[in-house]
Parts: C-alpha cells; structure tokens; sequence
C-alpha cells in the first residue's frame, strides 16, 4: 500500500522547508563544533556562517505562522544548543562578535557595539533577500534600504561618513526617492542593486577592526 507524506503541492512545499530547515540547524551546529575544535579556518568558517544565516533568516520567514523554530526543533528532538544559539541569539558569526568585543574594551559597551552590527549584517541580508526574491516595487526596496542606511549610521566612527557603503546605499535612496511607490526597478536596474548591496556588505566586513 503506497503512503502519500503528502496530499497537495502546498503540502509538499510545507515538507521540503522543513526538511531544508533541519539541514540548515544541522549544517550550523556542525561548523560551530568545527570553529571552536579549531577545524575550519577563521574565513571559512565566517563565510559559510554567514551563508546559513541568510539561509535560516529567509526560510524562517517563510514559514511564519506555520511553526516556530523552538516547537520545530522540540518536534524533531534536535540537540543544536550552538547552532540556535547562533541563528536565533546572535544573528552573526562568532568571528564578528569577536572583532566588535574587540573594539571596545568595557562590557557594556561591547554588548552595545555586537548589537549594533548584528543588526546592520540582518538589515543587509534582508535587503540583498529581497532584491534576489524580486521584490523589487519602490515601496518595497526603499524601506529595506532605508534600514540598511541607519544601521550604518548607528554604529558612528567604526564607519566614516565617506565609506563606500553608505556612499553607494544613499545614492540608490537618492534614485529610488524620485520614484513613484509603485514603480518597479528593471531587471538591468535590480542586478546593479545587488552587485552594489554584495560589494558594500563586503566592504562592512572588512571594515570591521581586525580580532585581537
């Protein structure tokens, strides 16, 4: 007797996230075993990190209202203490943490700083998401960009006001402000974009002081 695991396509779609969720808290408690057991290089190991973030971050959206990650990882008995404590605690590689502790050298202050650069890393993975997801109406864009522009500001003489990645964000808010909300960017337009968003993420992580 043949068993369906499923009885309609959204039913199956439902499935496949979950099982690409498994994998992805799997995938992260593995490298985080692997960074601390000194078995991936420093590059590696923020570069891949990084990836599964995004990763997590968009599935996790997606499947908002259908399970949370807690109940899914309490119906699947999943033992990934380091893994949830990197995709839904701290929301950035343990590399980045450690470049911000370094940065400053009271506590309180070093808390701050992660926070602040935790959350310009998830204000540019969103916005580099949804360019790639073609959400790419002004209404859309702009507010992502927006947030991605005030993170930077947030995080004051780490990133002077010359840096590249905030020239490049407010010239594409200059250009998305003379838009109509409803106005699409072209396809030629949303490649810029996202060659523009790639290569300012990149200059913030590289901008960020080097680990003691």
């Amino acid at each position: 007797m043949e068993v369906k695991l499923w009885n309609d396509k959204r039913e199956r779609e439902l499935l496949e996230s979950y099982a690409d969720l498994y994998a992805i808290i799997k995938a992260t408690e593995k490298l985080e075993r692997a960074y601390v057991r000194d078995l991936v290089s420093a590059a590696d190991y923020e570069a891949e990190c990084l990836k599964l973030i995004s990763q997590f971050n968009s599935l996790s959206s997606s499947l908002a209202g259908a399970v949370t990650v807690p109940r899914f990882v309490q119906a699947y008995r999943l033992d990934c203490p380091a893994a949830l404590n990197r995709l839904l605690q701290s929301g950035v590689p343990a590399t980045v943490e450690l470049r911000a502790a370094s940065n400053s050298s009271a506590p309180t202050a070093t808390a701050a700083s992660a926070a602040a650069i935790a959350h310009c890393v998830q204000t540019f993975i969103t916005a580099m998401d949804a360019v790639k997801l073609n959400m790419l109406a002004n209404d859309q864009v702009r507010p992502l960009l927006q947030d991605v522009a005030t993170s930077m500001a947030r995080l004051g003489p780490l990133l002077p006001p010359d840096f590249e990645g905030k020239v490049k964000v407010n010239e594409w808010l200059g250009k998305l402000h003379k838009m109509g909300a409803a106005d699409e960017l072209t396809e030629q337009q949303a490649r810029q974009l996202n060659f523009d968003l790639d290569s300012a993420y990149s200059a913030f992580l590289a901008a960020l002081p080097a680990s003691m």
